[in-house]
């Protein structure tokens, strides 16, 4: 996400470098390429004006330390600017009710649906939640089919009225049904709709009077930049909504909708939709989306994705198998599985400082592991559970079996040895093994 703005922006701060201090007349050459920088990006003429108008005023006004080039200092100024932009700070969703109502609302198309599945996954897996999903479009033909398919493959359960044409009566009776079962969060997905469509913007706020939710999400897709921007304002001054979703962010190479929205509607960005998976929902953090736009990485979260997949007990006993040298491929495979199941592997790996632009241009897919993971299937157990045993013969055959030449098993086994390495020299702390081991086996996922 962000590629194009993130190398157009590295490209503004070029200007400064070498120089010895910040002049008005070098700080205005950087700002112009931001400022186009910002516009390719789809952010408005207005916004991307205002914008390299505030840092112009800061960077004239501070004085350059010796130890910080003039450079580093707007890049730290632009940062700050893009964080207030954004919102300054993550807002949480409130989910306090009994039960809390979340009401889902979009343009037709923007992945409403599909987030109303993700966020009850969510807020299952994460919070503890139990969750009710409502089936509130009654104009899609599949929308009522697809809400249960997902609920099913998550383990929600979806309310649904076969017969009932009304969605307003079918939130009404949900939020009964889900007070009187106990649940203690309703999702209600509602029908996309056009802001110029009288009649559905006059539904959307019956259900919001109806069941008074205690969040109102309005979903739209980022890839649609400033069209994305213009919708959230005429639908915010229909429904006072408390938070924006931005689906399909991994795809948006812009940025302009993620930029701008906090700043037109005055509402914070909640969650964002990073790829097709149930699992690919993100908190939005101002901090961390700027750190990513310019190239700084996002270790934080990357740690976190870590942690959700740490078992402590697990993590003893591989640290006892790491000090005595029993490190094997069994062990490696289970790393492997860890780090698939914290998302994509070119995300993750861009959330590694400086990794982002190494790989702008390396395509990396989600089966990125597949070569690796045959390699090792075609090892015997016993060649698995001690990897010396594995001499040219061996290795031949693995080859063969795997559909790999001997020098991609030759490569995976030196990699082995170099991450049992790295993983004895490390501490253990949470996160730490898995981050290493991802960096570690780069040059094998970029084959």
């Amino acid at each position: 996400m962000f590629e194009g703005l993130s190398d157009k922006l590295e490209r503004s701060f070029k200007i400064l470098k070498g120089q010895g201090h910040i002049t008005e007349i070098n700080v205005a050459e950087t700002l112009k390429e931001v400022r186009k920088a910002l516009l390719d990006a789809d952010v408005s003429y207005k916004i991307a004006k205002d914008f390299a108008d505030q840092v112009k005023q800061e960077a004239l006004g501070q004085k350059i330390l010796t130890s910080v080039s003039p450079g580093q200092l707007m890049v730290k100024i632009v940062h700050d600017k893009l964080v207030e932009l954004m919102g300054s700070d993550q807002v949480e969703l409130s989910i306090q009710g009994k039960p809390a109502v979340i009401l889902m609302a979009g343009l037709q198309g923007s992945g409403k649906t599909t987030f109303a599945a993700k966020l009850a996954y969510y807020l299952k897996s994460k919070k503890g939640r139990q969750v009710l999903l409502v089936a509130g479009d009654v104009y899609r033909p599949a929308a009522i089919e697809q809400l249960k398919v997902l609920g099913g493959q998550i383990g929600v359960e979806v309310y649904t009225e076969a017969d009932n044409k009304d969605p307003v009566q079918i939130a009404k009776k949900a939020q009964q049904f889900a007070r009187d079962n106990n649940y203690n969060v309703l999702i209600i997905d509602t029908a996309g709709r056009l802001a110029i469509d009288e009649d559905m913007m006059r539904e959307i706020s019956a259900i919001k009077n109806a069941v008074h939710p205690h969040e109102t999400l309005f979903v739209v897709d980022a890839m649609t930049g400033q069209d994305a921007v213009n919708t959230a304002k005429t639908f915010n001054e229909r429904l006072d909504y408390d938070g924006v979703i931005l689906t399909k962010l991994d795809g948006d190479t812009r940025g302009g909708a993620a930029l701008t929205i906090r700043a037109v509607v005055n509402k914070p960005i909640k969650f964002v939709g990073i790829g097709e998976k149930i699992d690919a929902i993100d908190i939005f953090y101002p901090t961390r989306m700027a750190d990513r736009i310019l190239g700084m990485g996002d270790i934080v979260s990357l740690v976190e994705r870590a942690q959700e997949q740490f078992d402590e007990e697990e993590a003893r006993q591989l640290q006892k198998k790491i000090a005595r040298d029993e490190f094997n491929f069994n062990d490696f495979m289970t790393q492997i599985k860890q780090i698939k199941k914290m998302g994509n592997v070119k995300d993750l790996m861009g959330m590694i400082p400086g990794m982002g632009k190494a790989l702008r241009n390396v395509d990396i897919d989600d089966n990125a592991f597949k070569g690796i993971e045959a390699i090792i299937q075609s090892m015997t157990p016993q060649e698995r559970e001690n990897p010396r045993l594995l001499n040219g013969t061996r290795r031949k055959r693995i080859a063969s079996g795997s559909g790999n030449d001997i020098q991609e098993v030759n490569r995976l086994i030196k990699q082995f040895y170099e991450t049992s390495k790295m993983m004895k020299m490390m501490s253990g702390g949470k996160g730490k093994n898995l981050m290493r081991a991802m960096q570690n086996m780069k040059g094998t996922t970029n084959r």
